[in-house]
């Protein structure tokens, strides 16, 4: 026992006097990634970590596949004051001529065909449209439609190889979800946020017409409009529309247009010219007991209808001021904008049916849905 005792003993000894050694003569070999730099300064550095794994929790893999397809959008359009015929204007400030309005504002490329998926407020009214790719290729983008309605326009480029994203399933979104907003704000360049779905179905925000839009709070400022939000796989969930803020920069509310919609606007605006919605011609409101109450119908839910035009689908079916429409082809219609999106779904031209609360009296009318007159640009 005791000569293990000794040899144990003298082994240590030759470990100190050699870390002795080390550290007096050699000290950097004691410290791991230590090194000095061109100007002899001892730096520590992380040892090189494999490129192909990703730190963890990190979106780079989502962001790499979904970036190049989002492209940043210029446009401009020549403006001329508002006075610049009056002869007193020209007097005073001589002829102002035209002058050039640019904006700017993100889009996605949806198509190895070269269709664009954009906001129509982005395009609207452009003289000029230019997109530039992530790679620095740069194109004239031509308008093929716009729908007001939604607030999305569909443009095209001619340009070969073009990176495409691929298009998610928007309806599968569920709130607390991982999304990445991609876009250009401010004209800064391209630019990667990340939040979480903070809520669906968003309506009745004055915004479009037809609403339903994905909230988000990643980071959407000027400039991201058209852009893209993505899910962590990279796929498409929504083009990024609008945001609710004080200061014109984000406040952690911002709003997409889910990829379902996008899609059906696409296929109409390629197919037709023009996106085709079902109408039957009726003021429909909120329901409230003060309005029951005037129009004497004993209801709790569903959307009252105040006005019927004369000769329109509704009128012809027998639908009346005061009736309250529940659903629509079997779908419940809550409030005003439920009630707009199932009627304009409804296909011209085709006999729906219409489930009303009239007095205290339910019953069910078949209604032929006609064309939704085409809305008026506006913004």
């Amino acid at each position: 026992m005791k000569r293990y005792w000794l040899l144990f003993s003298q082994a240590v000894t030759v470990l100190a006097a050699a870390y002795f050694v080390v550290a007096t003569l050699q000290p950097d070999w004691l410290r791991r990634g230590a090194t000095r730099s061109s100007a002899g300064i001892a730096l520590i550095e992380a040892p090189p970590s494999p490129s192909a794994q990703p730190a963890a929790g990190s979106f780079s893999a989502a962001a790499r596949k979904a970036a190049p397809a989002v492209v940043s959008i210029n446009t401009s359009k020549a403006v001329r004051h508002p006075r610049s015929n009056d002869p007193w204007f020209q007097f005073f400030f001589g002829d102002q001529g035209t002058q050039a309005q640019t904006g700017l504002g993100s889009g996605v490329i949806i198509s190895p065909d070269g269709y664009i998926l954009t906001n129509n407020h982005v395009v609207e009214g452009a003289d000029e449209i230019e997109i530039t790719l992530t790679d620095s290729r740069r194109a004239s983008a031509t308008i093929i439609g716009t729908d007001p309605e939604t607030d999305l326009a569909v443009l095209k480029v001619q340009l070969d190889k073009l990176p495409v994203i691929v298009l998610g399933d928007s309806d599968q979104l569920a709130v607390g979800d991982q999304v990445l907003a991609i876009g250009n704000p401010f004209g800064v360049g391209q630019t990667v946020t990340s939040g979480i779905v903070s809520a669906l179905g968003r309506n009745q925000l004055g915004i479009n017409t037809f609403e339903n839009f994905i909230q988000t709070d990643a980071a959407i400022n000027p400039g991201n409009s058209g852009g893209a939000l993505v899910d962590v796989n990279g796929n498409l969930m929504g083009i990024n529309t609008a945001i609710y803020s004080r200061s014109g920069g984000s406040m952690g509310i911002g709003f997409a247009i889910p990829v379902s919609t996008a899609k059906l606007v696409l296929d109409g605006i390629v197919r037709d010219g023009q996106v085709t919605r079902g109408w039957i011609g009726v003021e429909p409101s909120e329901l409230s007991p003060e309005l029951a109450l005037t129009f004497g119908v004993r209801a709790t839910q569903g959307v009252i209808i105040t006005g019927v035009l004369q000769g329109g689908p509704a009128a012809q079916a027998g639908v009346r001021p005061g009736d309250v429409v529940v659903s629509v082809a079997g779908k419940p219609t809550n409030n005003v904008s439920q009630l707009l999106t199932a009627v304009a779904s409804l296909r011209p031209g085709e006999a729906a049916s219409f489930e009303l609360q009239r007095a205290d009296t339910r019953l069910e009318v078949s209604v032929v849905a006609g064309t939704r007159p085409r809305m008026a640009q506006r913004r």
